[in-house]
């Protein structure tokens, strides 16, 4: 009976020490771009066409972050938040794992005042 314990625990505190370090490799952090598809974006087209972007995501794309300075394209979590700016150039704080920013907030740069 002890040694099960004993296992099951240590196989707990192997799966968080994993966890963790996957975690660990997320990178914290600020992308400025402009919401389109993932589709559209790697072919940079349409990428202010918010209908597009949303008729790309019904046939199985997803919502992505284009990045012009960098050319790069990065998959957005939560998709539903994403899908409220698609076509707008945005700010995303978040952290990204690979290709994938999982964000904390997408916010439209304020209006500019005359």
């Amino acid at each position: 009976m002890k040694k099960s314990f004993l296992a099951v625990f240590a196989g707990l505190l192997f799966a968080g020490a994993l966890s963790f370090l996957a975690a660990a490799d997320a990178k914290t952090g600020t992308w400025k771009g402009i919401v389109t598809d993932q589709m559209c974006a790697q072919k940079g087209v349409k990428l202010d066409d918010a209908d597009c972007a949303a008729k790309c995501v019904g046939m199985g794309s997803k919502y992505a972050l284009y990045d012009a300075s960098t050319k790069k394209v990065y998959v957005l979590n939560p998709q539903d938040q994403a899908a409220k700016h698609a076509g707008h150039t945005v700010t995303v704080k978040g952290s990204m794992d690979g290709d994938t920013i999982t964000a904390e907030s997408i916010t439209m740069p304020a209006a500019k005042k005359d």
